[in-house]
């Protein structure tokens, strides 16, 4: 790995929480923030017949749409509302925040990579398509 090409990124897993006094999750997403690369980007499983299938009991239609719609914020598309609208770290930020909902993050977590792009790739399938098998 090349110092020079090290970037620096916090990272958190989007889950859902199906009985959110019970406290069991599902990894649904990872969204990762690189502030000095400019980069931040979600993938999260959108599919409604996946969503089901992974959440039973849940409605998958309405995971689908909150999730679409944290992609629109992460990605500062303004169908995300106005906090899509803030900056970067301030949309990071509100998609990691602690809430007590159906969909919540993990703690946030830090790492180093040289190609943020291929490490949420990597994140993604270690978090949520392994964890699902």
């Amino acid at each position: 790995m090349n110092d020079r090409a090290r970037v620096d990124y916090d990272f958190a897993v989007l889950r859902v929480v199906p009985r959110v006094h019970l406290g069991a999750f599902v990894n649904v997403g990872v969204v990762l923030h690189a502030r000095t690369a400019e980069f931040l980007a979600l993938r999260a499983v959108t599919d409604v017949g996946a969503l089901a299938a992974l959440v039973p009991g849940v409605d998958p239609d309405l995971l689908s749409r909150y999730l679409t719609s944290c992609s629109a914020i992460c990605a500062g598309d303004e169908t995300g509302g106005a906090v899509a609208l803030a900056p970067p770290s301030e949309r990071f930020h509100w998609l990691t925040a602690p809430r007590s909902d159906v969909l919540q993050s993990s703690p946030v977590h830090e790492g180093v990579c040289t190609d943020p792009v291929q490490e949420l790739d990597m994140l993604f399938r270690t978090y949520v398509v392994e964890a699902a098998r």
